[in-house]
């Protein structure tokens, strides 16, 4: 059963999830190190282990996409594009443009925007396929303008990828969709393999072995974020609904044991009302095995004095997910300053923000919304700064230059400035 627990009896370390005790850093290294050396070979070894599948090829066919295509019902696929067309609407308002200062002595500094080149993107599959997650990721590095995005994705035993994930790849304009899951997917990314170019970016979520493979390979390509378990954190009044509250809950608490359902109220009334209706709302969930290690380990109703002690609460906690639950969400929304997605109002479910809003659902988590932000077009492009000076408007500041640089102890870096004028 969730915890009730009063704000101000609480430690500090209550704010901390349990973890998991599996050492996955070693198991990691030696994939990657695998993959690095033996490429393709080490992928077709790992299909076999991991996802019990022998593979014939890495890469799937245009024959596969359309079978996709015949597979997923006609309603799905129009909602998959109403989606696609909400996330291009959100994200095109990201899109950067550089911009130019010239000064009146003929100084010239800039910066421009680059996409990055190429991409590629990571697909969960395993205890649930995420059709949503091809979307949230791809849409944006297409808007960004990369030239090559692809995507890797655990098969099934068959060998085969969800035809869910190859029509949203479609919808989306993915390049390239591999057959490969795991750390080994991650590894194949970052170094490349007969079949996989390397790429410049990974993006994506995935489970502890991702992760921990994305923290290994960064440095040798960059990684948008190191993506915890899912979390929730519902803000609400004594006015909210005691059975749509508990439902949010559960929507974050069925993806994974690890995952964090967290309540906060001024209410001691609704604390108890959602107690009782998330045990029995479990009872129908077809994935409440999962629900109820999340509930029981990392769920807990947090109750404070009032609305402002609540707000104090969330922003400690810094969650992927905040639901305000209260009446005039928007007075309250410049008081929230840690937050990875915020949604506002009794009839904004989460539910809404991981499949069809708009707004991207690739979100910071663990507490690092304090200082990371969702996955945007930004993560897709790069800035590349210039600056130009004419003989004359050197002449003007060369010896400040050698000042600062004598001020560091770096004489070659004065002598660069001041030889210029010597002749």
């Amino acid at each position: 059963m969730i915890k009730i627990l009063d704000y101000s009896k609480l430690k500090e370390d209550i704010f901390a999830r349990e973890e998991s005790s599996v050492n996955v850093e070693e198991v990691v290294k030696a994939i990657i190190e695998d993959v690095s050396k033996n490429g393709d070979q080490a992928l077709y070894y790992y299909a076999e282990k991991f996802d019990k599948c022998q593979l014939d090829s890495l890469i799937v066919t245009s024959e596969e996409f359309e079978e996709a295509f015949s597979l997923v019902d006609s309603e799905f696929v129009e909602i998959l594009r109403k989606a696609s067309e909400n996330i291009k609407l959100f994200h095109s308002k990201q899109l950067r443009e550089g911009f130019e200062i010239k000064k009146e002595n003929g100084v010239i500094i800039g910066q421009k925007i680059t996409p990055i080149e190429r991409v590629g993107l990571y697909v969960p599959g395993g205890t649930a396929v995420y059709p949503s997650t091809v979307l949230m990721d791809s849409i944006p590095a297409k808007i960004a303008g990369c030239s090559e995005i692809c995507i890797t994705t655990p098969p099934n035993s068959q060998g085969k990828i969800n035809p869910n994930i190859l029509v949203a790849a479609s919808i989306a304009g993915v390049d390239k969709v591999y057959k490969v899951g795991g750390a080994q997917a991650i590894a194949a990314l970052a170094y490349g393999t007969q079949t996989i170019a390397k790429v410049d970016k990974i993006v994506g979520p995935g489970n502890a072995f991702v992760a921990e493979a994305k923290r290994q390979v960064y440095g040798k390509v960059n990684i948008d974020m190191i993506a915890g378990p899912s979390e929730i954190l519902i803000i609400a009044d004594e006015r909210s609904n005691a059975r749509h509250i508990a439902s949010d809950l559960l929507s974050q608490a069925e993806h994974d044991k690890m995952a964090s359902a967290v309540l906060v109220t001024d209410s001691t009334s609704l604390a108890e009302q959602v107690q009782i209706e998330i045990e029995r709302q479990l009872e129908t969930l077809p994935r409440r095995d999962i629900a109820r290690v999340s509930i029981d380990v990392n769920g807990k109703i947090i109750l404070a004095k009032d609305l402002s002690e609540v707000i104090e609460v969330s922003n400690r906690i810094a969650p992927e997910h905040l639901e305000l639950m209260v009446n005039n969400p928007f007075e309250y929304l410049d008081k929230i300053t840690n937050a990875g997605s915020v949604f506002l109002g009794r009839y904004c479910p989460e539910a809404l923000g991981d499949y069809y809003a708009g707004p991207n659902h690739t979100l910071p988590t663990s507490g690092t919304a304090r200082f990371s932000s969702p996955l945007s077009v930004d993560d897709f492009i790069k800035k590349t700064q210039y600056t130009y000076y004419t003989q004359e408007a050197l002449a003007e500041v060369y010896e400040d230059v050698v000042y600062f640089a004598k001020k560091e102890g770096l004489d070659a870096h004065a002598n660069s400035a001041k030889i210029r004028f010597e002749d």
